[in-house]
């Protein structure tokens, strides 16, 4: 039994989950989780124990110094609740960790333990790939389902995701098969630039998260980070003609892939959130990530001690290589 003393009783509650590691490319999931428990001020009201999930050898525990006294830091995952005001209260419960190393069923339970006893009415779990996109383009974000019910209501695309899994895609079928309404969020971060943090993929899935629960998100600082990123980006491709000119082959596939998509509705959705934000005011991850096929993936920039590391082709449009999400 999941005692929850101290927690208020929830409104309308949405749990929004983000794993460091395989499923974070860029740390741009995981960062998104941190900005919303940064921005509203979210209290921690209970943790998993580490000793159930963690391998200490794969994520190691810190040792810091308060007061004079040496203590440790356990790596773990955290659960906090954010309260969400406005014409639309809506409380949030952020659940922020570390892929776990072993017992990914019991890990999701207890999970799903607590979005039991919380009332939580729908779990959405952010992810990151890597993906053949360029940096000069807007972040590829698709959002999935298993519910056929759901994906029709939100807009949404039923996933037909076969392959290797992160928790993400094992904990939104844990939520399916239990009767909890869940939803995935995936940012495409361009492979040759994957190296944290990406505040512009972080941007597109709290965009993204926005509109799915309906919920004004202040962006703080990120809109000028993702814009400094960008910059940044740009100026490193412009010193290695052999990359510029594969930003170059990744801009004309993506633009030919998506010029059917520049429809009218698209164009409303942006100029809706346009309007909602202007009315309303205010305010190093090791190993490799998820790819688009499901495979693990290193990025590259620059020169590596090992000789320089030519970028692959990218696909063209139409055929059986193009970029999907993996849940």
């Amino acid at each position: 039994m999941i005692e929850l003393e101290g927690v208020p009783e929830l409104v309308d509650p949405v749990m929004v989950a983000a794993f460091e590691g395989w499923n974070d490319a860029g740390d741009a999931a995981s960062t998104a989780v941190a900005h919303l428990d940064r921005e509203w001020k979210g209290e921690v009201f209970a943790a998993l124990d580490a000793e159930d999930y963690y391998d200490f050898q794969v994520n190691r525990p810190t040792v810091f110094l308060e007061a004079g006294v040496r203590k440790i830091t356990w790596p773990t995952t955290r659960l906090s609740v954010v309260r969400v005001g406005g014409d639309k209260p809506r409380d949030l419960v952020l659940v922020r960790g570390i892929e776990p190393s072993m017992r990914w069923r019991s890990f999701c339970n207890e999970l799903l333990g607590f979005a039991h006893e919380l009332g939580v009415e729908l779990v959405v779990v952010l992810g990151a790939l890597l993906g053949d996109t360029p940096h000069t383009r807007p972040v590829p974000i698709s959002g999935t389902t298993s519910d056929p019910d759901l994906a029709r209501r939100m807009d949404l695309e039923e996933t037909k995701y076969e392959g290797p899994t992160g928790i993400v895609g094992v904990l939104q079928e844990a939520c399916t098969h239990a009767g909890v309404p869940a939803v995935s969020l995936w940012a495409a971060v361009p492979h040759y630039v994957s190296q944290p943090p990406n505040p512009k993929a972080t941007l597109a899935l709290l965009n993204r998260l926005e509109d799915l629960i309906d919920v004004r998100i202040p962006l703080g600082e990120l809109p000028e980070d993702a814009r400094a990123w960008q910059v940044g980006v740009d100026q490193l491709a412009a010193e290695d003609s052999e990359v510029a000119e594969y930003v170059q082959s990744l801009e004309e596939a993506r633009d030919t892939a998506e010029l059917p998509e520049a429809s009218g509705e698209a164009i409303a959705r942006e100029f809706e959130r346009y309007l909602r934000r202007r009315d309303g005011g205010g305010p190093t991850a090791s190993g490799g990530h998820a790819t688009a096929d499901g495979s693990d993936s290193s990025s590259y920039l620059r020169d590596n001690p090992s000789g320089r590391t030519r970028p692959p082709k990218p696909p063209k449009p139409g055929t059986d290589d193009e970029e999907s999400s993996e849940d």
